[in-house]
């Protein structure tokens, strides 16, 4: 039987929890150690008792955004598969989402972060490579058996440019369009299915 986590392992958590919003609502830059302590409702001085660096707490805020936006997306693609969507469908719906759209500080880390990602210390890449390799792997399981065995990455490029440039035009009626113009584009091209009822 597995036993319930202690108090400091509570506070790691909720440390982390907090700094994968808030790097996904501000950045890399935007996220202060005592901005986060703050937002978590501790205080700076207790940060090293759980981290020896700032670097060492944006790889666990990557990591865990990354655990958060997948279940997220798992979540929205099983009840989309349940009405019908084939796996691809699901998930380009899930992703080019008008919720996704204005969900920055819960979404997609790659799509929040990525232009920031190659000016970090190694640390911090290293864990960011994983988030665009678990990303463009999702996408992969979604494919039809006869997709070229590049059009993953490919795809999951586009995702992550469709998202960013519908955020830069706002969560309206512009920055929408773009996103349905980008889901019709991959579903016409990719998906061999009917489409969801």
């Amino acid at each position: 039987m597995a036993t319930a986590p202690g108090r400091k392992a509570l506070t790691h958590e909720r440390i982390v929890d907090t700094a994968a919003r808030a790097i996904r609502r501000a950045g890399f830059a935007g996220v202060g150690v005592a901005d986060i302590m703050k937002e978590a409702g501790l205080t700076h001085g207790g940060f090293y008792a759980h981290f020896p660096s700032r670097d060492a707490l944006l790889v666990e805020a990557l990591a865990h955004a990354g655990q958060q936006s997948a279940e997220r997306l798992s979540q929205g693609n099983a009840q989309r598969e349940a009405r019908g969507a084939s796996p691809f469908r699901a998930l380009i719906d899930s992703y080019l989402s008008d919720r996704h759209l204005s969900g920055t500080e819960n979404g997609c880390a790659v799509a929040a972060l990525v232009s920031e990602m190659p000016r970090q210390s190694a640390e911090v890449r290293s864990a960011a490579v994983q988030r665009v390799r678990s990303l463009v792997a999702l996408v992969a399981q979604t494919l039809p058996a006869d997709a070229a065995p590049d059009s993953a990455a490919a795809i999951a490029s586009q995702m992550v440019g469709a998202l960013q440039l519908a955020r830069a035009l706002g969560d309206n009626a512009e920055g929408r369009a773009l996103l349905a113009a980008n889901r019709s584009a991959l579903l016409a091209r990719y998906d061999t299915s009917q489409p969801a009822a």
